[in-house]
Parts: C-alpha cells; structure tokens; sequence
C-alpha cells in the first residue's frame, strides 16, 4: 500500500551549521594544530582502560562517600567523551561519557601541576578523554573520579548540536546517526532493546527445535513476495540478479530437504516507496514449521510475543503513543471478509459483487485519498478496502484470516472452499506485524498460479511473481504439510519502543540524495 503525503519522511533537510558552527570549527582547529606544533599526538593509538564508565558506577554508586574514603586512593581508569565543562578557579568538573553510562571527573592545579592544568581548561566538549584517578563524592555527594592523570585521546573538531542540549532536528538525527547517538543518549536504548529483542527471538525458536540457517541475497529469480526487485548484474557470470525481497521459497527447499524446521532473520529489498512504515531495507525474520498449519502458527506467535513482552516490557501491556495496549492472550480470530463489512462499514454485496466494492472503495479512496485503479480485480478491491478502512482500527492483537486465493500466491486452499487459503495476518496498533500461512505443496496448484502471476506481469504488475522452475521441481519432490510465517523486525521494535516511524528503529535509513 502507498503511503499518503502525510505518512511521508521530509524530502529535503535544512541547511546545515552556519557562521557560529564555523567560528567554532576554525578555533578548535587551531588547537588542534597548537597541539601538533607542541610535539603532542591528538589521536594516539590507544589508552588501557580498568573499567567502563557503567561498571564503577555499579561498584562504587551506592557507597556513602566515607565508605568511598579507601576508594580514593586506588586506580580506575576510564575513557569516553566529554559532554560538559565547568571551570571553578582552580578546579574543573567534567562530565564523561561511554556507551555505558556518565561519571563526573574533578580535576584539580594542585594535583596535575600547572601545565597539565591549563591544558585540561583547553579540552573542548565532545573531545574523547581518558582519565585515571580513585574514585570518591563530592561535597553536593556525587560520585566522580579524582583526577591524578588524563589524555586526549581524539579532538573533536565539530561542536555538539545546539550548544550540546540535544539534536531536535528529525532529518539531521536520521542523516547523521552518529551526532543522534551523542546529542540524545536515549536513542542508543531504542536499539539496544532491538538487540535484544532478536536475541531473545533466536532463544525463544532455538529451544523448539529450529535451525538458523542463511539463504542468498542475491538471486536469479526474486520470489517469495509479491514485490518490485532492486536489480543489479554480475560481470563474471554475465548474468543479471536481484536483490531478494524474501527468502521464502529457498527456506521451503530446505524443509523439502528434510530439515523440518528452520528460520532465518534477514534483510530484504524491495523498491518501493519510503513513509513511516516502509523502508527499501529491512530485516524479517522467516520461519517454517514441517508438520503444522496456520493455526498452528497463531498460537505459536502468541506465546512468541508474550515472550518477548515478559523480558522486555513491564507488564502485558506496551504503550504506542497514547494508547495502553495490552498484548495478554487470547488475541482476537477474525475473518477477512467478515471485517471488511462489520468493521470496515462495505456493504455484504461488495463481497460478491465487484461493481458494489467499486463504489465503496471510490469512497474509501477520496477520504483517505490514496488513489485506486479501475481496472483492479474484485480481490484486489477488496485488499484495498481491508487496508483502508479496517486494518486503522484494530487496535489490540488481532489475527485476521482466511484471505482470497488470488492475492495469496504461494498459500494453501482451504480444502472446503478452494478459493480461500489459509493465510492470517496479525495487525496490532493498524499496522501489519507478521503474515502467515499453510504452505501451499501441490506442485501442479503452484505451477498454475505462477502462471496467472506471469500473465499478470506481462499485463505491467512489476510487483507479481515470475515462474520459478527450480522451486517447482523442488515440490515435485515432496514438500511436507508445513506452515510458514514472516514477522517484520522493524516493525516490532517500533511496538516494543514506541517509536511512531521506521526509521526511529533502523540506524541508516535510505534517505534522499544531499546535495553536498
């Protein structure tokens, strides 16, 4: 689905820096060569350090300061970045900064000497500083390191984003992740709780009996998604390749080769358009399961997620901006076509009539004014009702199941209605979280509807299926009755950090060329 133009990221970011940023550049370049006249090395090769700064916090942060007295006279040594001066006579406090957390440094004339005094006046914020000294409180109680040695480890050259009180600027945050990372601490949490959260994945399918496994990015045949390839070309083999847009059809090998269940966690491409829910790069993690069906899978997923929600939330529920909502099973089972009317508000006769899901989807399409094409299928009319007017508004968890054959190429018929598959996909907050179904494994099915994909391509739908004549000789062979699902990483880190766009939870998201 398209995104509308309020969904859409800025195109093009403000201008950068400005005469005060430039006079600050040039100052810190003169001590930058101050120092190199001075015979010192402004970026040495290393600095042996005793603790991170997290660690002496943790050893030494709930010590009184008498209990710290014996403290002071021992050694720790840190490193990090300077994130705020203060000069006191003939004292300065600094704050230093590492990936694990802030400690203040006191540094004092009469215990440096004079010239290693005044050189530490000249540090700068945002230089990277390593420091040794005992550690002890303060006479305000707060626990620093007092200073017996420091060197600069790597000039900053570039001052930190406003005056060092953080980087507010959506754009720049997302173009230069590095200053993001400096200027707004709490960002590094986002994605540390994204790491986690696929640690925690890999534990939850590892201890059920799933393989790891990794399948190619760059394929002769891009499959497995009904989407538009990035291409590109091998010179060697001369021969043109995509960038996959889903691992799923060489996952489906595997498992006709005997290894029953499997998964990979896995970037994909796809040359679509860019707004708060879609980026051209992300990583999903794929899974399929030998021997069950989406039903299967449903129960499956909710007691993933709830595994996910007991390590990394603080109770069953998880906020999305100003909503509370709650994750506790059992989650909502809902028919696709019965949602389309009693949630999305069409009439039961556009279920079977094309001409009423026209009309309905004409409405549709002036309010939220995203466009339709005359000439789509009943199917796909439907489709763009369903992601219109219904999915919004489911809130909660929510599997929605049993969809059209023909906008599901690669799922199973249900065996009392052929024109139905059994495909679900699980909305949470109005958003498609994961898509699931029951493998289709009947080679000749699959061969046809490969070839109603081609046709459909050759009519000018980039985004449909080619034929794939190795995977059809793979079913050939036997394909289990097995069920498959992709979860989208992206998305669910979104939903476990509150975070309303895509690319808050992906360190580089593709932006739009800057004009240097």
């Amino acid at each position: 689905m398209s995104a509308s133009p309020s969904d859409q990221e800025p195109k093009e970011p403000p201008a950068e820096g400005g005469a005060e940023e430039n006079v600050l550049v040039a100052q810190r370049r003169r001590k930058l060569e101050a120092l190199r006249a001075a015979g010192e090395n402004p970026f040495p090769n290393r600095f042996r350090t005793t603790h991170r700064v997290g660690e002496v916090v943790a050893a030494y942060g709930l010590l009184s300061g008498e209990a710290l007295a014996p403290a002071k006279e021992e050694r720790v040594r840190v490193a990090g970045r300077l994130m705020g001066k203060r000069l006191q006579g003939k004292v300065v406090f600094m704050d230093l900064r590492d990936g694990s957390g802030r400690i203040q440094l006191f540094l004092r004339r009469d215990d440096l000497g004079e010239e290693a005094f005044a050189r530490a006046k000249e540090l700068d914020v945002g230089d990277i500083v390593g420091a040794e000294g005992g550690v002890f409180r303060t006479r305000t109680g707060e626990l620093s390191v007092w200073v017996r040695g420091f060197a600069l480890l790597a000039k900053n050259l570039r001052p930190l984003p406003e005056k060092w009180h953080g980087l507010q600027n959506i754009e720049t945050r997302y173009r230069q992740r590095y200053v993001d990372l400096i200027a707004n601490p709490e960002v590094a949490g986002i994605f540390r709780t994204r790491a986690r959260l696929v640690q925690l994945i890999r534990r939850f399918l590892d201890e059920r009996g799933f393989l790891e496994v990794e399948t190619p990015m760059m394929q002769s045949i891009p499959g497995g998604a009904a989407a538009r390839p990035f291409e590109t070309y091998h010179n060697t083999l001369d021969m043109p390749l995509y960038l996959r847009v889903a691992p799923e059809l060489y996952l489906k090998r595997l498992v006709v080769g005997g290894m029953d269940r499997v998964y990979e966690i896995n970037r994909n491409f796809r040359n679509e358009g860019v707004s708060t829910q879609h980026n051209p790069e992300f990583t999903m993690l794929e899974f399929y399961m030998a021997y069950a069906d989406y039903s299967d899978l449903m129960d499956l997923t909710e007691a993933l997620v709830g595994f996910l929600a007991a390590d990394l939330l603080p109770g069953p529920s998880v906020r999305w901006g100003e909503e509370e909502i709650s994750l506790a099973p059992p989650w909502t089972r809902l028919r696709w076509r019965d949602a389309i009317v009693e949630l999305g508000g069409a009439p039961r006769e556009a279920l079977s009539d094309r001409g009423r899901a026209l009309d309905h989807a004409r409405q549709a399409a002036a309010a939220s004014g995203h466009p339709i094409l005359e000439g789509m299928s009943h199917n796909r009319l439907l489709e763009f009702l369903f992601e219109e007017t219904v999915e919004p508004q489911l809130r909660r968890p929510t599997f929605v199941h049993d969809f059209p054959r023909e906008i599901s190429p690669l799922a199973k018929s249900r065996e009392d209605d052929p024109e139905t598959v059994e495909r679900f996909e699980l909305i949470v907050a109005g958003r498609e979280i994961a898509n699931a179904y029951t493998e289709l494994n009947d080679p000749d099915d699959q061969r046809e509807r490969f070839e109603r994909q081609a046709a459909a391509r050759a009519a000018g739908d980039l985004e449909a299926h080619v034929v794939d004549h190795d995977y059809l000789r793979a079913l050939e062979y036997g394909l289990p009755p097995a069920a498959g699902e992709g979860i989208g990483i992206d998305r669910l880190a979104m939903l476990f950090t509150n975070s309303p766009s895509i690319r808050d939870v992906i360190l580089f998201p593709l932006l739009r060329r800057l004009q240097e």
